[in-house]
């Protein structure tokens, strides 16, 4: 089953000396905010191709191929059905296909559920290059960075950025194990093809013992921090300084471009009287 390899885990880290690779992971993050809205502002389809092309180029800059963008996000496709799923079934408008009791596709419902499917399928793009060319820890340096600021508001800054970073790091681990857990109960004769009441029944034979392993290493890993006598972030050095460069400033000219033909796209096509 794909679902439990390794090679799935969403926004795996994948090493290569590229201008995106040596960004500064703060601008990154923002930069990451700046593609959500370059995306979130596209309502035509041609303006999503706009999008589409500028997504590709940031691919093509960090030199990842999209093969490998699609890969990582496998495990989500199932948020990209069920949102298309909604959208199919509570949006209504234009030609009837099909009608049963409470049930309507029709031509407005279908049109906005691939719209949104589109739109969706870029966004877990955009966000899985960001981890996909930024290793954990920077991630996460750059994180509590941002928010420090806020600390004086009396926001947890270290402590937020702590959570992400064990998160991130335990997502390849619980990945290895489900796959170990998959094969232990199919080396013991479980099908996981057969009826939707026995796969749900075999689905519970694999979650509860990956969330007991979660449980446990989440205990070791307290213990483990206890015992080198963790207090946070005070005083802490660092390997590395972090400092914007002239590539975070290109990168942010390419997207403000890309959101600025993006918008282009759907006013012009709105003064034509297409949209």
């Amino acid at each position: 089953m794909a679902l439990f390899d390794i090679q799935t885990v969403f926004g795996r880290y994948i090493s290569k000396d590229s201008i995106v690779h040596r960004m500064d992971p703060r601008a990154k993050l923002l930069l990451s905010l700046l593609f959500m809205v370059m995306v979130f502002a596209a309502g035509s389809y041609p303006a999503l191709a706009v999008a589409a092309i500028f997504t590709a180029g940031m691919f093509a800059f960090a030199r990842i191929s999209l093969r490998q963008a699609f890969v990582s996000i496998a495990p989500l496709a199932i948020l990209v059905v069920f949102t298309a799923l909604l959208n199919i079934f509570f949006v209504q408008g234009g030609e009837v296909y099909f009608q049963f009791w409470i049930i309507c596709i029709s031509q407005g419902g279908l049109q906005q559920a691939l719209f949104i499917a589109i739109r969706l399928t870029m966004l877990l793009l955009g966000v899985s290059l960001l981890t996909l060319a930024t290793t954990t820890l920077d991630l996460t340096d750059a994180f509590e960075r941002l928010l420090k600021p806020f600390s004086r508001i009396g926001l947890p800054a270290h402590e937020l950025s702590m959570i992400m970073d064990i998160a991130l790091r335990f997502l390849p681990q619980f990945a290895i194990e489900l796959r170990t857990i998959y094969r232990a109960q199919v080396s013991r004769g479980a099908n996981f093809s057969t009826s939707t009441k026995s796969t749900i029944q075999l689905m519970v034979s694999l979650i509860v013992p990956l969330f007991t392993s979660a449980f446990r290493h989440a205990e070791t890993l307290s213990l483990a921090m206890d015992a080198r006598c963790y207090h946070g972030g005070e005083n802490r050095t660092r390997l590395k300084d972090l400092a914007y460069a002239k590539r975070d400033l290109g990168g942010l000219l390419y997207l403000l471009c890309g959101t600025t033909l993006v918008v282009a796209t759907d006013v012009v096509l709105r003064f034509l009287g297409v949209l």
